[in-house]
């Protein structure tokens, strides 16, 4: 996206305004690019070139195999496409960050899907045009001569003109659509492809299940929830603010947090512990301010609480750590 920019007069600066990124960043392959900083530079693109129609599919072009490491090279040493397909959505959090991607498939047809309704609406069509556009671009890439599509549909509103679209997809899209759905025939899903190797395969999909589980243990969403309910050091957020600050659902944070073995309310639960010894330890706050602090509505909650995790009360654990319990300033 810096380059797209780059290319029309924007600097890379100027794109990367409000990420806290410099320049340098976007290659060092050490770096790791939030959602956040990826929606930042996504609007700041928007804001200067929003009017150019087809700029998500200018963006999609930029998608090519080698750039995904391991992921990559898994799709590309498969032995069909139908496992290519498999393997790239089993890890498919290693390249795509908005959106969720599906397949489906019936006797003749073969469908891949980008359920976009929790991305944010200012660029949802941007985005959707990227993946998609990246999905044919790989497509591509997995067979020389590329796979003709069937039916193209995006759900946004169909731009002033369409040539982009119909270079790259071969087809005039559907816009204003149910679905975005890339539809091509399902007998492409068992052709060979020309550079299928088991053994690059299988160490590249080990490599791919290495990076996500250091990829959950450094930043997975009970991680990133963590840090949302520790950010604020006057107040807890409660589960609608953190999804909304995830760009998700309530209903989708809860899911996700399912899928790693964890809740909102067990990790509310660990932060409000590690924070009341904390606070206990090295604060004179009351009850009541701890309370307050913690997010409980009442001091009376936070004490019976307090005593399930650490079986006594807070004043109780204040003067076992030998500090007097402390007293409410008195008006004068």
């Amino acid at each position: 996206m810096t380059r797209i920019a780059e290319e029309r007069g924007m600097t890379a600066e100027e794109c990367l305004a409000g990420t806290g990124m410099p320049p340098a960043a976007v290659i060092d392959p050490n770096v790791t690019v939030t959602a956040r900083q990826e929606l930042t530079v996504v609007r700041n693109l928007l804001e200067r070139f929003g009017d150019e129609p087809g700029l998500g599919v200018e963006a999609g072009r930029h998608y090519h195999l080698s750039l995904y490491g391991p992921w990559g090279l898994a799709m590309l040493a498969s032995r069909t496409l139908r496992e290519s397909v498999d393997v790239a959505l089993r890890y498919v959090e290693l390249a795509f960050a908005f959106g969720h991607l599906r397949f489906e498939e019936t006797e003749t047809e073969a469908r891949l899907l980008l359920d976009d309704s929790e991305v944010p609406e200012d660029v949802r069509g941007f985005l959707a045009e990227r993946v998609l556009t990246g999905a044919q671009l790989l497509g591509t890439e997995l067979f020389s001569t590329g796979i003709p599509l069937r039916r193209l549909t995006f759900r946004h509103h169909e731009p002033a003109d369409t040539t982009r679209h119909r270079e790259i997809f071969g087809l005039e899209p559907e816009f204003g659509a149910a679905d975005n759905e890339l539809v091509f025939d399902a007998a492409y899903l068992d052709l060979p492809l020309p550079q299928a190797n088991e053994w690059a395969r299988s160490t590249c999909e080990q490599m791919c299940r290495d990076l996500l589980v250091r990829r959950h243990a450094r930043t997975g969403v009970a991680g990133t929830v963590r840090d949302l309910l520790v950010r604020d050091p006057g107040r807890v957020p409660d589960q609608v603010e953190v999804a909304a600050e995830l760009f998700m659902s309530p209903r989708t944070l809860s899911r996700r947090l399912h899928e790693e073995g964890t809740s909102f309310r067990a990790l509310l639960d660990e932060v409000r512990r590690a924070l009341s010894e904390e606070l206990l330890d090295h604060t004179s706050m009351t009850t009541e301010q701890l309370a307050a602090r913690l997010g409980y509505a009442e001091a009376a909650s936070f004490i019976r609480a307090f005593r399930r995790w650490k079986g006594c009360t807070p004043q109780e654990y204040r003067s076992r750590q030998g500090r007097a319990p402390a007293r409410v300033p008195q008006a004068v």
